[in-house]
Order: C-alpha cells, then structure tokens, then sequence
C-alpha cells in the first residue's frame, strides 16, 4: 500500500461514508508553548527532547490570551508542549487564563516536577501547590500502570518518578471524588497497533494504581500512536509502516471520524502559527491559503468556514474508537 494512495483515500473515504468533516465551533485553544522536556519518548510525535530551543516568546503568549480575552466562546486553553511548563512563561499564561475564567489543561509528563529543567536545572517541585491553586486540570501520560511497559516507552526511572508525581498530586486532591480537582491519565500502545476500549484500560488502571499505590484519578483518555515523527522513523526502521497504516485505513469508524478533534479547536505551535490540530501542526500542514496564518491574525468568523487539512495520518484518529487529545472520539 503506497502513502499517497492512503493521502487521497482519506477524503474518498469520508466521501464514501457520507461524513462531513467541516468546523462545528473553536471552543478550544491548544496551545504549544515549545518543544523543550526532560525526556525523549520514543512515541513522541513532537520529536520534544532536552535539547530543543523551540519556545514560545512572551509576545505570542500574550497573542494567545489577547484571542482568549476577546472570544468569551472559547472557553478552554489546552497547554501543551514538550514538557510545557519549561517555557518560562507558562505560569503567566495560566494565572492570566484562569483570570479570565477559561478551564486550563496542562498537558503534563509527571516527570518534570522531579527532574526540573534539563537545559538550566531549574527545580518545578512547586508544580503541584501551583496546580491546585489555579485549579487547572491535569492531563498527563501514563504508558502503563507497571513499571517494565513504562519504562520501556518513556526510559528507565520514569514509571517511580511518574508514581511519586502522581502522590503529590493526589495528596492535593487531583484525582480525588468530590474535590473538583481533575486529573486525567493518558495511555498510548507501546507499539503498532490499536489501543484496547477506552472505559476497560481506564477500569484495570483504577483498580491496578489503587491497589499497588493507593492512587486515583478521573479519567484515562487512549490515544493512537500517529505515523508521523518519531513514531513513524520507528515504524520504518522496522518495516512495519505500510502494515500499520492498512490497519488504521482498515479500522476507519464513521462515528469516530464524525468526533475528531479538529472539527472544535484550533492548534497554535510555538512561533505562533495556526494548525487545525497538533498532528498537522507537527507536519507543518498550515491552514489553506487565504485564511489566517497567526494567532495575531487571528478570526474567529473565517477559521470556522475553513476546509479542515487532512492527509494519511488522520486514520489515526479515525480508527477504532477514535483517537483524540480527549481520548475515544466514537
């Protein structure tokens, strides 16, 4: 199977399966404050490493809440990166955010709490006091809730640091019934293939964590590993690109193409430029010519008249039960 016959069966399936994949709303602004974390995962479809320098400057941060203060519609900023709080004006943008009454997600790795910044040893051990004072939510990777298929994806160490993280923020009340405090945990395969149903893992990952750690949390969100990046130079050195791609063109879910994440938000990389989601972003795949470039350029009218990018990729987030930075779709 040829990828540039994947390219065009994208839009020839959503054709074929009558589904429409224009805007709903933006009702999402995900932001990727830079690619700079304290580790290297080798799934990671940011290619974020300790050696980045791709950080977002303190003008386009301030173009990004300037968008939030005068859209009251958008009523969630999803912060991402790389280990986003290694950006050193990441804690503005969410003081100012939660100022506005917007929900903040943190896209947090657990990880950075302990290690701190790998570029100048700055310690983020505030991290969690910082959380539940500003009443965010906590979206964080987990690859597994042992330590051997964790490690494996993530590097050695990380599943104990990822655990004792995971304490502090419980003990904050992140993930605890009835504190308000929200805390989701993220899985993403090991390998090439589709993760299990969505309400079974979260259930065995309830019951391991609270068993083995005495920890808790809200919610587990699956996400497919996407054939783009680092995951997809895996894919290649082992030969196995064109197998995983006919098994996402195979799975194609109408119900989870319907759902993608796409059709309510807008992506904002790092040097300020829009995407209609994360996985474009870290293709480059800009928005069709004529429409706004920026996030100072900003326009809410025209984004929700575009015609949503799409290649390859996107049977990532179509298979099975759909793939999303919120999880299942379908």
């Amino acid at each position: 199977m040829k990828t540039k016959a994947l390219s065009l069966n994208f839009r020839e399936k959503l054709r074929e399966q009558e589904v429409d994949l224009s805007p709903l709303s933006i009702d999402t602004l995900q932001v990727n404050v830079g690619k700079l974390c304290n580790q290297a995962c080798r799934h990671c479809h940011v290619d974020a490493s300790p050696m980045s320098t791709d950080l977002m400057d303190r003008e386009t941060v301030d173009a990004c809440l300037d968008v939030l203060r005068r859209h009251e519609k958008i009523l969630n900023l999803d912060i991402t990166g790389g280990a986003p709080e290694l950006n050193p004006h990441f804690d503005f943008m969410v003081r100012e955010a939660r100022k506005m009454d917007r929900h903040v997600m943190v896209r947090h790795n657990l990880t950075v709490t302990i290690d701190g910044n790998p570029k100048n040893g700055e310690s983020k051990t505030y991290l969690p006091d910082f959380f539940e004072k500003q009443k965010v939510e906590v979206i964080s990777s987990l690859p597994y809730y042992n330590e051997y298929m964790t490690d494996k994806q993530r590097g050695k160490g990380v599943f104990e640091k990822s655990i004792k993280s995971l304490r502090q923020l419980n003990e904050r009340g992140f993930g605890v019934e009835g504190s308000g405090l929200m805390l989701s945990l993220v899985y993403n395969p090991l390998g090439a293939y589709l993760p299990s149903s969505q309400a079974s893992l979260e259930n065995d990952y309830k019951r391991e964590l609270k068993e083995k750690y005495g920890l808790t949390f809200n919610r587990l969100f699956t996400i497919t590993n996407m054939p783009i990046n680092r995951f997809r130079k895996m894919l290649d050195i082992t030969g196995s690109y064109e197998e995983y791609m006919e098994k996402l063109h195979s799975a194609f879910n109408p119900v989870a193409a319907a759902g993608v994440m796409c059709r309510g938000l807008i992506s904002v990389s790092w040097d300020g430029k829009l995407y209609d989601c994360d996985f474009n972003q870290m293709l480059e795949m800009q928005l069709n010519s004529g429409l706004p470039a920026t996030i100072q350029e900003f326009d809410l009218d025209q984004l929700l008249k575009r015609r949503i990018q799409t290649a390859s990729h996107c049977f990532g987030c179509t298979a099975g039960g759909g793939s999303s930075c919120t999880g299942e779709t379908a």
